[in-house]
């Protein structure tokens, strides 16, 4: 299952990150290595990261995203959605579009 997260940050002093940022960053590249973080962006305005997990679960992937050192510091928090395949192209070939088309 895909797992979009969008991080939120708690804390807005910078200097309160600082220490946590190596771990961060080792603890989102095992992520990556054990195939459950897919895709990792910062967002161009905020600079808030956005992560594509791969989980069986919703709460799979809170609890592995609940490791990170930044959320164990209480610095940020996600807001996590399920996704799931978009079904819209299923349209192009639906035999009635294709009749009311003609």
């Amino acid at each position: 299952m895909k797992i979009l997260a969008i991080e939120k940050e708690i804390a807005h002093d910078s200097a309160r990150y600082q220490p946590h940022l190596k771990a961060e960053a080792q603890h989102a590249w095992q992520l990556l290595q054990n195939d459950i973080l897919r895709e990792i962006y910062f967002t161009e305005e905020t600079n808030e990261a956005v992560l594509i997990l791969e989980c069986a679960s919703v709460e799979e992937a809170k609890a592995h995203l609940a490791r990170l050192p930044l959320v164990k510091n209480e610095l940020i928090k996600f807001e996590i959605m399920a996704l799931k395949p978009y079904s819209g192209f299923a349209r192009l070939f639906d035999a009635k579009s294709e009749q009311l088309s003609a």
